[in-house]
């Protein structure tokens, strides 16, 4: 496992005081590693989940030639070009069983949707397209081709072959895919467990009374919307106060139960608190400054749950350290936690961890593909914004008259303003070589539907 130093050595004009978007997600891909345990889960309990494995389909799919619609089912090649012909109905043909008996020329078989293809028979015409007078049909000329309207066995899936695969996050369609292959269960990578803890002698939980300089905490309900959302195991650790013994503690148990460690506040440059000394006892950190607007501020690194248990059974007289000894204990296996430090203002902690911690998490989940796609928009409005520097801004993204996207931002974009991300449903990506926009000009998009 390299350590950090090694991890930024590969990076070409590595710089921690000016950190651009993208190195930062190089940085992370390489600082990450994918959990290693699997479940196999029933279906219901699978969705959300990253597969572990391929599921391959044991059969063909579907498995016979059947009907895509209601109609009647015929051999193609009576079909004549110019003319209508007739033909008589000599059965039916329903779903769930082979209509048994044989069709002759000039015959055909009513057949319902999903019903097998007699034999012989490749075509089906739509019942609204006939006219019929008892056993007859007509069939217009020029209204039907030689294999319309069958499915071919396996035209879904061959009999073999991958229908979902490892890294895929399990969605509604690939749940009902699996169940449609007789699948009961899903080998899945186990989910996250990510500690999550609010610092600063400012914050407040809420129930406590108000008092002067203070403020309540909302990054602790962000953060658990948006781990929740992800299927994480949240480990809600509260607000820690800004004093040596409580952050070790917090840190300890946390890295002696999670798999990541997620905190906000206490790492801006000349904070006068003690998180980040105590980040620097505790593990292999970096302190970024990031070329970004909001969220500038960062810490990553790992605190080895080894070096955390061992710590956390010498701290037997301090009840957070105890209960992290307890939780510790009853674990088997070492492991070490990632750590994020984010920012403390409200949106900064919420566009970092939909840049960056979002995809790290991700990829330790499993995914073969962390990073959402984004979407192309007009803007609304002229966006002043400097070159070297990324900067998130948030909008509204709507469809304009002729079909397209079009975004306006949502007012206010200072950090602190948690009121102008709660009415956007994305975040305009402006990335760092772009300057000024004009209206019309086109911007990448990060939507929020599925992810916040």
């Amino acid at each position: 496992m390299k350590n950090l130093a090694q991890i930024a050595a590969e990076l070409q004009g590595y710089d921690p005081q000016a950190l651009s978007a993208n190195d930062v997600l190089v940085f992370l891909g390489k600082l990450v590693q994918p959990v290693v345990e699997t479940l196999d889960l029933p279906l219901f309990e699978a969705l959300g989940r990253v597969l572990a494995e391929d599921v391959v389909s044991p059969f063909d799919v579907p498995p016979n030639d059947n009907s895509a619609m209601d109609g009647y089912a015929l051999a193609g090649h009576q079909l004549d070009p110019v003319a209508p012909i007739e033909l008589r109905v000599v059965g039916t043909a329903l779903a769930g069983k082979a209509w048994q008996g044989t069709v002759a020329l000039g015959q055909c078989v009513k057949i319902m949707t999903g019903a097998i293809m007699p034999p012989g028979l490749d075509t089906v015409v739509p019942q609204e397209f006939v006219s019929d007078t008892a056993d007859l049909i007509t069939i217009p000329a020029k209204v039907l081709k030689p294999g319309d309207n069958r499915r071919l066995r396996g035209e879904d899936l061959a009999h073999g072959k991958s229908a979902l695969h490892k890294g895929e996050l399990v969605t509604p369609a690939r749940l009902g895919l699996a169940a449609s292959l007789g699948l009961a269960t899903l080998k899945c990578w186990r989910p996250l467990r990510v500690a999550y803890f609010s610092t600063g002698d400012e914050i407040l939980s809420l129930g406590e009374a108000p008092r002067e300089g203070a403020v309540y905490d909302s990054n602790r309900y962000t953060v658990f919307g948006m781990l929740s959302r992800m299927g994480c195991q949240v480990i809600d650790m509260g607000v820690v106060r800004d004093e040596p013994a409580a952050l070790e503690a917090a840190f300890l148990q946390a890295a002696a139960q999670a798999d990541a460690i997620i905190t906000s506040g206490g790492v801006s440059v000349g904070e006068a608190d003690h998180t980040k000394t105590m980040m620097k006892k505790l593990g292999d950190v970096a302190f970024w400054r990031i070329a970004m607007r909001p969220g500038r501020p960062m810490a990553v690194g790992r605190i080895q749950t080894s070096q955390a248990a061992s710590k956390l059974q010498a701290k037997s007289t301090s009840s957070a350290a105890n209960t992290g000894a307890s939780s510790y204990k009853k674990s088997s296996k070492l492991h070490t936690a990632i750590l994020f430090g984010l920012p403390g203002n409200p949106v900064a902690v919420m566009v970092t961890f939909l840049a960056f911690v979002r995809p790290a998490l991700l990829q330790m989940m499993g995914a073969t593909a962390p990073t959402p796609p984004l979407l192309k928009a007009r803007s609304m409005e002229a966006i002043r914004k400097k070159p070297g520097r990324t900067e998130y801004q948030r909008g509204w993204v709507s469809t304009a008259a002729d079909g397209s996207l079009q975004v306006k931002t949502t007012g206010n974009q200072g950090s602190g303003v948690l009121s102008s991300m709660a009415q956007a449903n994305g975040l305009l990506v402006l990335h760092h070589g772009q300057g000024n926009f004009a209206v019309g000009d086109s911007v990448d998009v990060l939507m929020f539907d599925g992810v916040i």
